[in-house]
């Protein structure tokens, strides 16, 4: 499964991976070009074609897309588990909205299982996507129904 998917019809064991709880990173082009990869929380929306990553208004990667300019900044996000990984990529912006923060939130809360600490300085990079290629798990087999025999 290492071609490109489609972004907003993902196999389900891709989806089902992105529901995982994995640590991603978030790879953002530094004003000079260069590559700025940095761990992050990552939630997929594909019904809505989006990533979107929380973050504080300070960070870096918040200065790397924004100093794209308005059009946005090329990024990619990332997962991996032993052989198996994920991507997903597009155009991010910086979100400054309560309700695009508060529901990014509660995404994030939803598949990492803690909801941040209230934190006045956060925004929303969120990811316009317009790749999505991987090498997901198989979803597991159902198991084999037994039948009961009589002597």
């Amino acid at each position: 499964m290492a071609n490109d998917l489609d972004v907003r019809n993902p196999s389900p064991e891709y989806l089902a991976f992105w529901r995982e709880y994995h640590l991603c990173t978030l790879t953002t082009p530094r004003p000079d070009g260069t590559p700025h990869v940095v761990p992050v929380g990552v939630t997929y929306a594909p019904e809505a074609g989006l990533a979107r990553v929380i973050t504080n208004k300070g960070s870096a990667k918040v200065a790397n897309v924004l100093a794209a300019g308005p059009e946005g900044a090329r990024v990619a996000v990332c997962q991996v588990k032993g052989g198996y990984w994920a991507t997903l990529e597009g155009r991010a912006v910086v979100r400054t909205e309560p309700e695009l923060i508060a529901e990014a939130v509660r995404r994030y809360a939803e598949r990492y299982e803690r909801t941040p600490a209230p934190n006045p300085d956060r925004v929303l990079i969120e990811i316009t996507l317009d790749r999505a290629m991987g090498r997901a798990p198989a979803a597991p087999a159902a198991p084999a129904a037994t039948t009961a025999t009589t002597a």
